[in-house]
């Protein structure tokens, strides 16, 4: 150092403003040794060559600490470092084992899965592969049978043998020959609409912050890349979660990346050591670390807003809203993950048989359809009151907006199959009062209020109890949702509905063929009236062969505004009710579709109509017609 001023080091700083760039802060996982944890410098210099900030990250196994921790950094880099315990994986030890770490295995393990769950980039490096494996349903081999020297005795710095890498993979596209594209999903061309990226978002295609991931170069060039190798132990199974992206010439795994869009990668050498050649992996990191960033921040400014999901379902099974709950797709801790601000819960009423008795298709008993519907919203309410300084329901547009700036979750209640009321005009007033926003008038069969999609054409659409049953909803300010409902009753409503009707969970037919799916000019009718159709993830409205995944969702919401218009679009998962699908399975994931968004290159207003602010729209014109 060639300077003792501390005002003169200061200056570049305290001379302009902003004092510095917003950098994505990357979180470093520190080795421990002795009474020291420790960190290579390799490390953190490649993430600050990469145009990141790092941060390291000690090894706490305590999980509060690590949420805590994780709210501050936007990408996680694990390091390597020693064997894990392999009780872990419920095995013991093999000869070769050595230099166990028990201070790192569960704070990593712990760190790993927390980080998935909020959709974390990681990067994995030698024991971070490993780590990525084993906390997330894969298995590592305690010592490979080697047929090529894995743990060189040459300068760390010295690549000594190659890894062969798959085409269509982050990592080729990383380091393929030609031009390729870092943002794009592999294996799909997720784009199935031919519209200019900039005609929704008036941003200019050339802005490289956010690539269209339709512009993938799908070159299959070969790619051989040379590494340097220290270790013995190797991923032999990574798991649902992952795919083999590289390896050695001996059948080594040397890289595996997420199977569900998330950009987790990991790698069995040392690129920290690699100088230029490791950097491209660093930067990648710092990118989609400067993703994540922008999706917190646009979901911080936006409200977030699910119309449909069927978690009440499983209140039978005694699920817990404030746990984590594997049982269900939707609960506190996937809501917060997801940075998702509220949801529409529906009490659900399966469509009884013909000779069927209500009391039988239900799992919880109750007087009647009316009953029953109260019941689940007594529990829901009761789910709320537990958590009041982080839950509550909401009946208006103004009460989910108060719920974001007090940090709280919001509810809105919902039904699922005007049987709930029971022929009565009188129980639409009794569930207004409770709250309700919106009925969906049938379900998987043809009520008394209209027929279904599913159903058998009893009334040719609309009954005559049907119509006084929409115009009460208009006087009560209850919106009408037409998903479910047949044709023929689809169109009645839009003549009798004195506002904008709406389609809580339903996709388009042009893509899907299934009659639970709108047909274009339903859209477009829908559109006219100042509807709104909202996309699904229920995998058999989304396509009719193949696994559906989020992409299908987004062609889906692309087809929609192709036909609609960007104001009369938005999201209703289907969320425990057999909704979510990979890339999208559960509230924790919304925000990958926020990504998704972002990378089509729509706006954050564009974002915020379909993450709820069509839908509100909607409500807030309904509403404001109560007699």
């Amino acid at each position: 150092m060639d300077n003792f001023s501390i005002d003169q080091l200061l200056q570049p700083v305290y001379s302009a403003f902003p004092e510095a760039d917003r950098r994505p802060v990357i979180g470093i996982t520190a080795n421990y040794s002795d009474i020291d944890a420790t960190l290579r410098d390799r490390y953190y210099k490649q993430i600050v060559a990469a145009g990141g900030i790092p941060v390291i990250i000690p090894p706490i196994a305590d999980a509060k600490i690590i949420a805590d921790t994780l709210e501050h950094v936007d990408a996680v880099l694990l390091t390597g470092g020693g064997d894990y315990n392999p009780l872990w994986c419920g095995e013991d030890p093999v000869p070769g084992l050595h230099n166990i770490n028990a201070e790192r295995d569960g704070a990593e393990l712990i760190l790993t899965r927390m980080a998935y769950h909020r959709q974390k980039p990681m990067l994995g490096i030698c024991r971070g592969i490993q780590t990525l494996a084993m906390a997330l349903g894969g298995h590592v081999d305690q010592d490979i049978i080697q047929q090529i020297k894995h743990s060189q005795d040459a300068d760390r710095s010295e690549p000594t043998h190659s890894v062969s890498v798959e085409p269509g993979s982050f990592l080729y596209s990383i380091y393929a020959p030609k031009k390729t594209n870092i943002n794009a999903f592999p294996d799909r061309n997720p784009s199935s609409s031919d519209r200019n990226p900039s005609d929704i978002s008036g941003r200019n295609p050339s802005d490289d912050t956010l690539k269209a991931q339709s512009e993938a170069d799908e070159t299959t060039v070969p790619l051989t890349l040379y590494v340097n190798s220290f270790h013995h132990q190797a991923v032999d199974n990574p798991g649902e979660r992952f795919r083999v992206t590289a390896r050695s010439s001996d059948g080594i795994i040397e890289a595996i990346e997420s199977t569900e869009y998330k950009s987790i990668m990991g790698v069995q050498w040392h690129p920290e050591w690699l100088g230029a050649d490791g950097l491209p992996l660093f930067r990648w990191l710092v990118d989609k670390a400067r993703e994540y960033q922008r999706v917190g921040d646009l979901h911080k400014r936006i409200l977030t807003l699910d119309t449909h999901c069927d978690t009440p379902m499983f209140f039978h099974q005694g699920v817990d809203f404030t746990k984590r709950d594997p049982r269900i797709l939707v609960d506190l801790h996937k809501m917060t993950e997801g940075r998702q601000d509220a949801t529409i819960m529906v009490a659900y009423l399966p469509q009884p048989k013909i000779g069927q008795k209500f009391s039988d298709a239900v799992e919880m008993k109750a007087a009647g359809p009316a009953a029953y519907a109260d019941l689940i919203f007594d529990k829901i309410e009761a789910m709320v009151a537990s958590k009041p300084d982080y839950v509550s329901i909401a009946r208006t547009p103004s009460d989910l907006y108060l719920d974001k700036r007090m940090g709280r979750k919001s509810i809105m209640l919902g039904i699922e199959n005007g049987l709930a009321l029971e022929h009565d005009l009188r129980n639409l007033l009794h569930f207004a009062q409770r709250g309700i926003v919106y009925i969906t008038l049938c379900h998987n069969g043809d009520n008394d209020i209209c027929d279904s999609a599913r159903g058998c054409n009893t009334h040719n659409g609309v009954s005559s109890f049907g119509e006084k049953v929409i115009k009460e909803m208009n006087r009560l300010g209850i919106m009408v949702d037409l998903s479910h409902a047949g044709e023929k009753s689809f169109y009645d409503s839009l003549d009798i509905s004195a506002v904008p009707i709406v389609c809580s969970h339903s996709n388009c037919r042009a893509l899907c063929d299934h009659p639970r799916n709108l047909t274009d000019d339903q859209l477009r009718r829908l559109a006219q009236k100042g509807g709104v159709a909202h996309t699904t993830f229920y995998h058999g409205f989304l396509r009719k062969v193949g696994e559906a995944d989020i992409m299908d969702g987004i062609d889906h919401l692309e087809h929609a505004i192709k036909v609609m218009g960007i104001d009369h679009v938005g999201i209703g998962t289907d969320f425990d009710g057999d909704g979510g699908v990979r890339g999208m399975r559960d509230a924790s994931e919304i925000q990958q579709f926020t990504l998704s968004l972002l990378r089509r290159r729509y706006s954050d207003e564009d974002i915020a109509k379909i993450w709820g602010g069509n839908w509100l729209r909607v409500m807030s014109m309904v509403q404001s017609q109560r007699g």
